[in-house]
C-alpha cells in the first residue's frame, strides 16, 4: 500500500524522534504508534520500520517512536515522550486526515512496558506537561512479550536503567500494580519458553486487567525465543536464534482483527 507521508518529527522533550508512515486515509483502519524494545538500552530496528510497514500494508497509519535511552535512570522521560507522540498525532489528525479516536500504541519487550506505562498512567496530569489527558490516552494497546513486573519475574536490567538500583523506585514502574479501570483495552502475546522475559509478565498483567474489568485478548504461543518481532523473514536474526515462524507470526493478523473490534466500539 503506497505511503502518503513519510517524515520525522522531533520531540521537544529530550532526545526522541517520531518517524511517520501514513497511507491513503480513505483505506485506513486506524493508527498505531510503535515503541521498539531493547531493554531501555536502545531501540531495536527489527521492531521499528518493519513493523510500521506491516501495519501500512494492513491498512493502518504507523508511527515509530525512537525514545531516549541515554540518560539513565530514565525515569518518566520515555513515557513523557510517548505521551507527546500520541498527542502530536491527534493534534495533526485533521492535517493528516486520520481518525483521532482510532489510535493504538504497540510495543515490544521494554517498548511494551513503555506503552503499558502510558496506558496505566495517562490520567495523571501531575506526571505530564504539555499534553492533556484526552490527547495522550491510547484507545488500545498491543503488547508483545512485555516487560511488566519489577518483582520476582522482572527483567532486572530494564528496571535498573529505568529507575536505578533501588527496589522501591523500580516497583513504582511495575505495571501489574498500576492497572485501573481506565487502562485501555489490551492485546497481549508472548511465547511460553521466552528465556529473557518470562511469560509470567504477561500472565501477571492479564490478571490485573481482568481484576479491573479491562477488555483484553491474550495469545500464548508454545515456542519461540524473545524478540521475535513480526516472526517473519524480514525481522529474523539468526545470530540470536530468531528464525521466521509462520505460526507465531499469526499474532499480527490477530492483533489487527482485534483492533477492528476495539475501534468499532468508539466508547472504548
Amino acid at each position: 500500500m503506497d505511503q502518503r507521508i513519510n517524515r520525522t518529527l522531533n520531540c521537544p522533550h529530550g532526545e526522541a524522534l517520531l518517524d511517520c508512515f501514513l497511507i491513503e486515509s480513505s483505506v485506513a483502519r486506524g493508527s498505531v504508534v510503535i515503541c521498539p524494545g531493547g531493554g531501555y538500552e536502545f531501540c531495536s530496528p527489527r521492531e521499528a520500520a518493519p513493523v510500521a510497514h506491516a501495519f501500512n500494508r494492513a491498512g493502518f497509519h504507523a508511527f515509530v517512536l525512537w525514545y531516549d535511552c541515554e540518560h539513565t535512570p530514565l525515569g518518566l522521560e520515555p513515557v513523557r515522550q510517548l505521551a507527546w507522540a500520541v498527542a502530536e498525532v491527534r493534534r495533526r489528525s485533521a492535517e493528516w486526515e486520520l481518525d483521532a479516536g482510532r489510535l493504538a500504541v504497540c510495543g515490544f519487550s521494554a517498548g511494551a512496558h513503555l506503552a503499558g506505562t502510558l496506558g496505566t498512567l495517562w490520567m495523571n496530569d501531575d506526571l505530564f506537561t504539555g499534553t492533556q489527558a484526552g490527547e495522550r490516552r491510547p484507545n488500545a494497546m498491543i503488547l508483545g512479550y512485555p516487560v511488566v513486573s519489577a518483582g520476582k519475574y522482572g527483567h532486572r536490567d530494564s528496571f535498573l536503567r529505568l529507575a536505578g538500583g533501588e527496589a522501591e523506585a523500580q516497583q513504582r514502574f511495575s505495571l501489574e500494580t498500576l492497572v485501573t479501570e481506565h487502562t485501555p483495552p489490551t492485546f497481549l502475546w508472548h511465547t511460553m519458553d521466552d528465556a529473557s522475559v518470562s511469560v509470567q509478565n504477561t500472565l501477571l498483567l492479564s490478571r490485573a486487567l481482568r481484576a479491573a474489568n479491562v477488555p483484553q485478548e491474550v495469545h500464548l504461543f508454545a515456542h519461540g525465543v524473545h524478540g521475535l518481532s513480526l516472526a517473519t523473514a524480514d525481522t529474523s536474526d539468526t545470530a540470536g536464534g530468531r528464525y521466521p515462524d509462520a505460526h507465531v507470526a499469526h499474532w499480527f493478523t490477530l492483533a489487527c482483527e482485534w483492533l477492528d473490534t476495539i475501534f468499532a466500539d468508539r466508547t472504548s
